[in-house]
């Protein structure tokens, strides 16, 4: 019998959701991020969902090479740049284009003859403090750049560290260092993640990057993705594989940490952090056995977690069980986990079976 832990990829709702990128960014460029796997969605697949961006977006060269060697055309850029000077035939080799975000990756396209002209971003540091070029540097910088001969600089990016808290200054901060400090030169600008997409219109730019909201995800810790009109692509699914009865005051799970208050059902579903389930999911997080919801009781093991069947008198083996989807949003599971939905959804492993509608 295979093993009934499963992710449900509704490919469709990826379409949807780019147009609703559409809708709230006018007459903007979308580049799709769909770095980690597409945030553990399936990058190839999800890259030919989404043919209609107008590029896409990945953290570093090998990422992009798998897109190309799948057939991939759209513009791939690399918003970690490269890492060493081996790095760069490749990328001309695929057409790719890099970010340039600290002064050694400039000095090594200064060391370099390039068989190719090779598309850059300059990334600015405007308040996030990780990436970036400081804004004190960016006139020496550009001249640099503009001196390698072999280099065509497309534009200015920076990133946002506070979109997703709605009323936080520092993003209208960000803006107004990172607009003063790009202003005297041509090109486009690339500055809004989900985030503001959704609720920063001042950021849009020429280019907007969408990344969790193409998932149908908040990129907000108190709002679901259809609250704004996204469609979940992922559920994660498995069934029950024991229904077993336990006395009052017996202990669950490992540690013990989990007494039954009486005599009672204990379900067990095939799924744990050894299929990318939060292990600390604490007692309480909901699963939907049967469409009704059901509280996770003790702690998650590797392949197994418990669940409390009171109030599941028909509950059997074999039965379906939803971790997130449908009635049961992963925003929601994360905050039970005391995590974001970034994360439970890129750590979905491979032992879990992909299944595309």
């Amino acid at each position: 019998m295979t093993r009934p832990a499963q992710a449900i990829l509704d490919l469709p709702a990826l379409s949807h959701n780019l147009i609703q990128v559409r809708r709230l960014a006018p007459g903007r460029r979308i580049m799709a991020v769909i770095k980690a796997n597409a945030y553990g969605h399936g990058m190839v697949k999800t890259a030919r969902a989404l043919e209609d961006a107008d590029a896409f977006a990945v953290a570093c060269l090998d990422e992009a090479v798998i897109l190309r060697e799948a057939g991939i055309t759209q513009p791939l850029v690399l918003l970690e740049g490269f890492f060493d000077a081996a790095e760069l035939p490749l990328l001309t080799q695929h057409r790719l284009i890099t970010v340039v975000h600290h002064e050694e990756q400039l000095a090594i396209l200064e060391r370099s003859r390039l068989d190719a002209p090779l598309p850059v971003w300059i990334k600015v540091d405007s308040g996030m403090h990780r990436l970036g070029l400081a804004p004190a540097k960016l006139a020496d910088i550009w001249k640099r750049l503009n001196a390698c001969g072999s280099l065509q600089v497309l534009g200015f990016m920076t990133h946002l560290a506070n979109a997703d808290y709605r009323n936080d200054p520092l993003t209208l901060q960000q803006l107004k260092s990172f607009t003063e400090a790009v202003d005297a030169y041509p090109g486009q600008r690339s500055i809004a993640n989900s985030a503001a997409v959704l609720c920063w219109p001042q950021t849009h730019g020429d280019w907007v990057r969408p990344g969790i909201m193409l998932y149908g995800v908040s990129p907000f810790a108190d709002s679901s993705g259809t609250g704004h009109g996204l469609k979940p692509v992922m559920s994660l699914h498995s069934q029950l594989m024991a229904v077993n009865h336990f006395k009052r005051g017996d202990r669950i799970g490992y540690g013990g940490e989990w007494e039954c208050p009486e005599d009672m059902p204990v379900g067990v579903v095939a799924i744990g952090y050894g299929d990318g389930y939060p292990r600390h999911a604490k007692a309480g997080t909901p699963v939907l056995l049967n469409n009704k919801r059901a509280p996770l009781i003790g702690r998650v093991s590797m392949d197994m977690i418990c669940v409390d069947l009171r109030g599941h008198a028909q509950a059997r083996s074999g039965d379906p069980v939803c971790l997130w989807g449908e009635g049961l949003p992963v925003e929601e599971v994360a905050r039970y986990a005391a995590t974001i939905p970034y994360e439970l959804l890129c750590r979905v492993t491979p032992r879990v079976h992909f299944r595309s509608e």
